[in-house]
């Protein structure tokens, strides 16, 4: 094949085309009418040779062809990406754009407060899009639609970069008129019933087994080591809503101490020290390799990772 044939824009088109798996979807994200990307996609296949996407009944199915060639054209534009980013920095004053941020109900109310605030001095034109882990995948963070993700997660994928924001130890909540106060020991925690509250990793979530210790987490775990278990009144994925619960009612949260801080100042609350030791949690922040070099998220990611440290004392 000569080289002369080869349209750089095609292998952007392909791709798209890859990761979308949608000739619609496609054109939407590039910015073509839906004619002109159904003919990028003939040109791209009398280029290799090969259908690349077959209509099948789960949509448009690549090829084996068009997965051996996936990971050689996004390493492809990825060295283009780099050789053609302008050598100035990122000039968050002037800048004018949308950072899309999936974050935990935990981290969105303990880390990105401060963050957004430096936003508001430093880069007054930039908005932030914060979603949550349901509405994000492993694949969309691969594919550079989400800029970054903050969490705690059980397993990330290799290509993934990533960065701890801070480990972070638990604590308790209870309502100031909970009579357990008078008595916080392990054997008087096991007796009282507990708000479970968590949403680790990214996905659509599933029902929770009360069974299940290992998938309940840090908590549950502790507890199993030393043969015991709690009773668990409520499940929640909302650290917000679990501290409403206790705050209502005579039960105890246990959380991440960062989260139960935030309600230092609140009199109807009362911050206890669990009576098990629990290993140390840690918030990641991870993104794309798609995005590694681009320097509006390398500066927004070294403002993440300030944050995080004047927040938990780390410097």
């Amino acid at each position: 094949m000569n080289i002369n044939r080869v349209d750089l824009n095609l292998l952007v088109y392909l791709d798209v085309l890859l990761r979308e798996r949608n000739v619609t979807q496609a054109a939407n994200q590039l910015n073509l009418s839906q004619p002109a990307m159904s003919n990028s996609l003939r040109r791209l296949r009398d280029l290799f040779g090969d259908p690349l996407l077959v209509r099948t009944s789960d949509g448009m199915t690549p090829t084996e062809r068009a997965l051996e060639l996936e990971p050689l054209i996004r390493d492809i534009l990825n060295q283009v990406d780099r050789a053609v980013q302008p050598t100035a920095d990122f000039d968050p004053a002037t800048a004018r754009r949308v950072f899309r941020i999936m974050a935990s109900d935990y981290a969105e109310s303990t880390l990105l407060p401060l963050v957004l605030g430096r936003l508001r001095t430093e880069a007054p034109g930039v908005s932030l899009d914060i979603m949550t882990p349901s509405d994000v995948s492993f694949l969309d963070v691969e594919r550079g639609k989400v800029d970054m993700v903050i969490n705690r997660f059980d397993n990330m994928p290799q290509s993934f970069h990533q960065i701890t924001v801070w480990k972070d130890t638990f604590s308790c909540l209870l309502s100031a008129d909970n009579p357990l106060l008078k008595d916080f020991t392990l054997e008087s925690y096991l007796k009282a019933q507990h708000v479970w509250v968590s949403k680790t990793g990214m996905g659509v979530g599933v029902g929770v087994n009360p069974s299940d210790v290992q998938r309940l987490g840090w908590v549950d775990v502790a507890l199993d080591k030393l043969g015991k278990k709690r009773e668990i009144a409520v499940f929640t994925r909302h650290y917000q809503s679990a501290m409403i619960l206790v705050e209502r009612n005579d039960l105890i949260v246990t959380l991440p101490t960062l989260a139960a801080q935030l309600q230092v100042n609140n009199p109807r609350l009362v911050i206890k020290t669990p009576p098990v030791e629990i290993p140390l949690l840690e918030l990641k922040m991870a993104w794309s390799p798609l995005l590694q070099h681009n320097p509006a998220n390398r500066w927004l990611r070294k403002r993440i990772v300030e944050a995080g440290r004047e927040i938990s004392g780390e410097h």
